[in-house]
């Protein structure tokens, strides 16, 4: 069926690029349609974001709403990764400012649809009063949303040390077998930093908002991959749910940035599918303990690595003497570095990973076997998930206490990259790139988008 008329759809992802970023490339996809998309974010966010592609620059419209400045709130800290974690809460507190300019926003430009985050949850009866249709897009993984419950649970106030040791097994609504759940450290080391949100509105209770108020629910998942936990989140929520796909990156391209040349002259030298690939990412630091046996591990293995380590504003640093005794054989990298090359590039033969769902996409994207050291929040639900699916091994850690050691990284990196009895890691991960085809999960994007066309409110309604 044809749906002539072109969408105005407004983005509003949370501020954090592990959003932002998933956020702008469905914006592209959508926009690829030949929809209208404003998009929303603060100044310094949306001056950080990739430049748009030429032809979608006259379809996606980046809107610039600064933060209302808070006590406790660094001057220029408008995202996740420019705070330590102890004052994500004062952004939060700073987002909920957005209330004001985001409700004019609408109230003047009249789109058709408002894809927002979990945490405006102040934005579906503003959206709903001006006939604003409204879509929550999660971008964790269908299994993390599966844990969190019905509505009615995510609603409800709790004591977070109850809820949170309710994630160490599968919950009571989880009917099929599965050994999907958090290890027990990570739930402690959340309990060990927990504090009040400054912003009064708890994550659950934000998450649950987001999706008792939509009209339908999208999520960065695809039915090749999780087919039983859609098929469950469609039960608890009773809510027309769309799959959007995993938006794999877009492939490695020729650029200017001058990180590029000196990586890719020394991965050239390397032999294939040799090389170690370590990023934990940039929105939470390893403790000095467990980055000081990752590195011995990793100097034990005897492999060649190449690490990206960003540091961030609590950051732990190296053992010393660590580069002078890996110097030629490892490199350690201490900028911005550019992944998706690295990954592509034929030396490299697997990842040490955090498990954040962005990242195990890109890892999986070039077929690279998965190392996985979780860290925070859902990274051990994914890391238990694609332990499961035989794409990479879970570095093995006491489950109360989380001591790593230097021997459990050196014999699990040995597994993944050498020995025979992990071939089945290899194949199944690069088995995994035919899953991540971009065209495949492009269709997921066309279907949504055919649906807010065929479902877009009544003009008549928005204009009351």
């Amino acid at each position: 069926m044809d749906y002539p008329e072109k969408l105005h759809i407004v983005m509003f992802p949370w501020l954090a690029f592990g959003h932002i970023l998933p956020y702008l490339e469905l914006s592209k996809l959508i926009a690829r349609e030949g929809h209208l998309i404003s998009f929303i974010s603060t100044p310094r966010n949306i001056d950080r974001l990739p430049k748009l592609p030429l032809n979608l620059q006259p379809l996606i419209d980046l809107v610039k709403f600064p933060l209302p400045n808070i006590d406790n709130l660094p001057e220029n800290a408008e995202a996740t990764t420019d705070l330590p974690y102890e004052k994500i809460p004062y952004l939060k507190k700073a987002f909920d400012g957005l209330q004001e300019p985001v409700t004019r926003f609408l109230e003047t430009s009249h789109p058709d649809w408002v894809i927002h985050d979990f945490t405006p949850h102040w934005l579906p009866p503003i959206a709903a009063k001006h006939g604003v249709s409204r879509a929550f897009f999660c971008t964790s993984s269908a299994t993390t949303l599966c844990f969190c419950g019905p509505t009615s649970i995510m609603m409800e106030g709790g004591d977070p040390r109850t809820e949170l040791h309710q994630l160490a097994t599968a919950p009571p609504w989880v009917t099929f077998p599965t050994k999907v759940a958090s290890p027990l450290f990570l739930l402690r080391r959340i309990l060990g930093i927990h504090q009040a949100d400054v912003s009064g509105v708890s994550d659950k209770f934000r998450m649950g908002s987001a999706i008792l108020g939509c009209d339908v629910l999208a999520i960065r998942s695809c039915t090749e991959l999780e087919p039983e936990w859609l098929d469950l989140l469609g039960k608890l929520h009773q809510k027309p749910l769309f799959p959007i796909g995993l938006l794999p990156p877009s492939a490695p391209v020729n650029g200017d940035d001058d990180s590029w040349p000196p990586i890719r002259e020394w991965l050239d030298k390397q032999e294939k599918e040799c090389v170690v690939y370590v990023a934990l990412g940039t929105e939470v630091t390893p403790t000095e303990d467990e980055l000081t046996e990752l590195a011995f591990g990793l100097e034990l293995s005897g492999l060649p690595f190449f690490w990206a380590l960003r540091k961030r504003h609590d950051s732990v640093d190296l053992p010393d003497g660590f580069e002078e005794r890996t110097k030629g054989r490892g490199m350690v990298w201490r900028t911005w570095a550019p992944q998706l090359r690295i990954l592509d590039h034929e030396s490299v033969g697997g990842f040490v990973i955090h498990c954040g769902w962005s990242s195990v996409i890109e890892g999986l994207h070039f077929g690279q076997a998965l190392t996985m050291l979780p860290l925070w929040g859902d990274q051990g639900l994914n890391a238990r998930t694609f332990e499961e699916m035989k794409v990479g091994v879970e570095i093995p850690r006491d489950q109360e206490e989380g001591w790593l050691s230097r021997k459990s990284v050196a014999e699990t990196l040995s597994l993944v990259m050498v020995e025979e009895a992990g071939k089945i890691y290899r194949n199944k991960a690069k088995e995994m790139r035919k899953l991540l085809d971009k065209h495949r999960h492009h269709r997921y994007v066309t279907d949504f988008a055919e649906y807010l066309q065929k479902h877009r409110p009544c003009v008549q309604l928005r204009l009351i």
